[in-house]
């Protein structure tokens, strides 16, 4: 996983975050603002937000635009990561509160809403599901929970032709072909990847209720749940 993650410390790299989930991720700026409106549906005008994955920065800044009285604690472990949201946020930085670290250097809230988009497929099994039951901990109880991350079908047959059209998705969508490929061969090689029935159930065993799919985007998968 080392391998995937170095780019996030690579100031250079990190410099060009933001050309990459676009291509990678089908309706990613869908994704965030269909995130924002699972959260208002229970969260209140002036919600406390969790952001579990928060660099870069770019999930923040579209929610901190859609929801004005909405305050956010966002933490990530790459400090480089940290240091372009705040660049990314600008004056919406006001709101925002950054944490360098996992889950348990997240403060204790309670926080009225959460999100991990694009973050739990870095984690093993088990460390994805102390990380739910971690932030469910963090949770008003009925509060809602956003996570989103690459989860497709993981027989033999299906993992490759998922893999295949996450690269296809990103040539199509302007990415180089060959680092498309590279991305997909070190996706393949290093992400402990899960199927959605696997992942739907680490959310229910953290302790979530009302688990529901939302978001299908080729190989990626997004659901909302409630603490």
């Amino acid at each position: 996983m080392s391998e995937l993650l170095a780019p996030f410390s690579d100031p250079d790299a990190v410099a060009r975050y933001a050309e990459g989930p676009p291509r990678f991720v089908p309706g990613f700026y869908d994704l965030h603002r269909m995130t924002g409106i699972l959260l208002a549906e229970r969260a209140p005008a002036d919600a406390r937000v969790l952001v579990l994955g928060a660099g870069g920065g770019l999930e923040l800044k579209a929610l901190a635009q859609a929801y004005r009285g909405w305050a956010f604690d966002g933490v990530d472990p790459a400090a480089e990561m940290l240091k372009l949201a705040g660049q990314t946020l600008g004056p919406l930085g006001a709101r925002v509160r950054l944490h360098k670290g996992y889950i348990e250097d997240a403060p204790e809230g309670p926080f009225d809403a959460a999100t991990c988009l694009l973050t739990l497929h870095f984690l093993a099994p088990e460390e994805r599901q102390r990380t739910a039951s971690e932030i469910r901990r963090r949770l008003r109880p009925g509060a809602p929970f956003v996570a989103a991350h690459a989860s497709f079908p993981q027989s033999e047959s299906e993992r490759g032709l998922w893999l295949s059209r996450y690269a296809a998705f990103a040539s199509a969508a302007g990415a180089d072909p060959a680092k498309a490929e590279n991305a997909r061969a070190a996706v393949e090689a290093h992400l402990d990847l899960l199927s959605p029935e696997q992942d739907e159930a680490i959310l229910r065993a953290a302790g979530f209720s009302e688990v529901s799919l939302f978001y299908t985007g080729f190989s990626f998968r997004g659901w909302v749940a409630y603490a």
